[in-house]
């Protein structure tokens, strides 16, 4: 990987997401040598991932160069690798560019989406847990509505103008807002000799109400402006099959669409090479202790959405969202000034729960904030200013925010452009890690 030797302790971070971005910033200043690796050359705003993939704001505005953290740091190296294996007791790691040995290794590799093992709606179902994946959502919503000016058929511009979403969780519930949007707004304006009242959104949840996370007051808030835009809600439903064209449910319902998105689950992206016992084989998750330590090793940690750290309150792990590896990546890095010099004295992490928020469109949002619910417009406003903060970088900031001003003084999404024209042949051989 032609990382320099050094007689410094080598800290190897794997992967670029909220906890490995914030631990860095944090890692950067002490007498360490701080190695980077990731499969992407950039940091993912994920949380506004389903804005890209319905033309509300261009993709470039939700990313940040990891590189930009090595400016004038001189221990600081990034290489743009996928870590492929971990040897525990040899204390290396195998990446496609090579091996690297490490003092200590920091994992936060994130989640996949997660297919529960049938191989058919994987092949078939449109995922978005990364850029490329919502252009190619974007891409082909798009396509579709070109296609349908041309159909011939009543039959034929239904089936394209059909989105089935599977899962109604915050991810589900605003995509589904986002293209009911994109339908009241939008469709009229660009596609005039299209019929609005062709195009039909579902909502497939297997939980009696949407947004189960989030208490029954947001979740029914939620659900009624849904229904307000039009998104057709169906509870108590299990996806069973998808063949690029009809979709089952262990129910009986069957909905004939080409636009299947999936936001039904995630399961985390393990490294090869632990031991059975270190992780938890049905989450696909890291078992560590409350200083985030792998069971079974001192020098070797897991942040974030893969790691799991069970306790009192959280006995099934801690959510898998932003806020927990934030908060992890600065306990870690609070410790580990006393870990280069052998404290055994840490400070245990502790989760302070900031609350859950979901926007369902314009000026509609809910939030759940300790024992406060709010909802409509003062819902709204707290989550655009929340996710403007978290944004990494003044330019992304303010290009976001620009963005946000305009479609909403001109109910407009300025990008509606297919880039790269999305081939269906093309979905079913590609994998989710090749995206």
């Amino acid at each position: 990987m032609n990382i320099p030797k050094t007689d410094l302790p080598r800290v190897v971070v794997v992967g670029g997401g909220f906890a490995g971005l914030n631990l860095v910033k944090k890692l950067r200043k002490l007498p360490v040598q701080l190695v980077m690796l990731n499969k992407h050359n950039y940091h993912t705003f994920q949380p506004l991932l389903y804005q890209v993939s319905t033309s509300g704001i261009e993709p470039d505005s939700i990313v940040y160069p990891l590189r930009m953290f090595i400016k004038r740091q001189k221990n600081f190296y990034f290489r743009l690798a996928e870590v492929n294996s971990v040897d525990p007791e040899r204390k290396t790691l195998t990446a496609d560019i090579g091996e690297l040995s490490f003092d200590y290794l920091i994992i936060n590799t994130g989640t996949k989406t997660n297919f529960f093992g049938n191989e058919q709606i994987k092949k078939h179902a449109m995922p978005m847990k990364t850029i490329p994946q919502a252009l190619n959502l974007r891409s082909l919503i798009l396509q579709n509505f070109e296609k349908s000016t041309i159909a011939v058929s009543k039959e034929e511009k239904e089936f394209l103008l059909n989105f089935v979403i599977v899962g109604a969780g915050p991810t589900g519930v605003e995509l589904a807002g986002a293209i009911a949007e994109f339908k009241h707004s939008v469709l009229p304006m660009d596609f005039p000799d299209l019929d609005p009242e062709l195009m039909q959104i579902h909502i497939l949840e297997g939980a009696n109400r949407v947004l189960p996370p989030m208490s029954e007051k947001s979740s029914k808030k939620s659900a009624d402006a849904l229904k307000n835009l039009g998104v057709q809600i169906h509870t108590n439903t299990i996806v069973t099959d998808y063949d690029g064209a009809l979709v089952k449910t262990k129910e009986g319902k069957e909905f004939k669409t080409r636009t299947l998105i999936w936001s039904a689950g995630v399961t985390g992206n393990l490294i090869e090479g632990f031991p059975e016992e270190s992780y938890n084989a049905r989450t696909n998750r890291y078992y560590v202790n409350e200083y985030n330590r792998i069971k079974g090793y001192t020098d070797i940690f897991a942040l974030g959405d893969i790691a799991l750290m069970q306790c009192e309150d959280y006995p099934n792990g801690h959510p898998q969202v932003a806020q927990p590896a934030i908060q992890q990546a600065k306990t870690l890095s609070d410790n580990f000034t006393k870990i280069l010099k052998g404290k055994s004295e840490l400070k245990k992490f502790k989760y302070t729960d900031k609350g859950s928020m979901a926007t369902i469109g314009r000026n509609k949002a809910v939030a759940d904030v300790g024992k406060f619910k709010f909802s409509g417009l003062m819902a709204w406003l707290i989550w655009m200013f929340i996710h403007l903060m978290a944004l990494v970088g003044f330019r992304n900031r303010l290009v976001v925010f620009l963005n946000w001003v305009y479609n909403y003084a001109n109910y407009n999404k300025a990008s509606r452009l297919i880039i790269r024209r999305f081939s269906v042949k093309e979905r079913r051989v590609r994998t989710n890690s090749e995206l």
